[in-house]
């Protein structure tokens, strides 16, 4: 039983894998955990962003709220959560301006142009040769884009020690995976959740917007 638990929470299928996306998506922490993780990347209004394993699409609800010019992309190997995500951003899909895709991370659709950030949360463990699917969403960045990997981790007995850990093991994947400018912040949830930052170094950072001219 908790095998099959642990394989619907990494791939969510029929009735219990639409009933976690459910708890996913209205468990406070976990919309807590999202929200803040989404403001971490400073997203503005014409960017262009990607989730990968958005999950039942809290994440992505927040980016189309902030990215309302742009374009937000997500992608996750669960027909089920394309699904739900789908149909919590109804509206913003009507309007071409959210695109959820079934697919994996080892076989991403095209994206078009460059994006300016990208995000993962909970879900990089899961991915098969993650210094290569770093550096594949790299590859997809702009110069001076962002990418944003979360970790709280779920394993019985978690503690704070449990989250520094995963920090550092994001951190190590970022940098063989050619990022830059890592920066780690924590959110204090029961265990914390840490989110490692850093940027695509191919060039120079985006100008400031019309938001910081004085």
């Amino acid at each position: 039983m908790i095998r099959y638990l642990v394989r619907q929470a990494h791939h969510p299928r029929g009735i219990v894998g639409w009933a976690n996306g459910q708890m996913f998506a209205h468990r406070p922490s976990n919309r807590q955990r999202n929200i803040w993780a989404v403001s971490l990347l400073d997203v503005r209004p014409t960017d262009r962003v990607l989730e990968i394993g958005f999950g039942p699409g809290i994440a992505i609800a927040e980016f189309a709220r902030r990215a309302t010019r742009g374009h937000v992309f997500g992608v996750d190997h669960s027909q089920a959560m394309v699904r739900q995500a789908a149909r919590r951003n109804a509206a913003a899909v009507r309007a071409h301006r959210v695109h959820l895709t079934h697919a994996s991370v080892e076989q991403l659709p095209s994206f078009g142009d460059p994006l300016d950030a990208i995000l993962a949360v909970n879900s990089v463990g899961f991915w098969p040769d993650p210094v290569d699917r770093l550096r594949e969403l790299r590859r997809l960045l702009r110069p001076g884009g962002r990418i944003a990997l979360v970790s709280q981790p779920r394993c019985p007995g978690a503690t704070r020690d449990t989250t520094v850990r995963a920090a550092q093991e994001l951190q190590d994947l970022l940098t063989q995976a050619g990022f830059t400018h890592l920066r780690v912040e924590t959110l204090e949830l029961d265990p914390p959740v840490a989110c490692v930052l850093a940027d695509n170094v191919s060039g120079p950072s985006r100008p400031s917007d019309e938001r910081n001219l004085t």
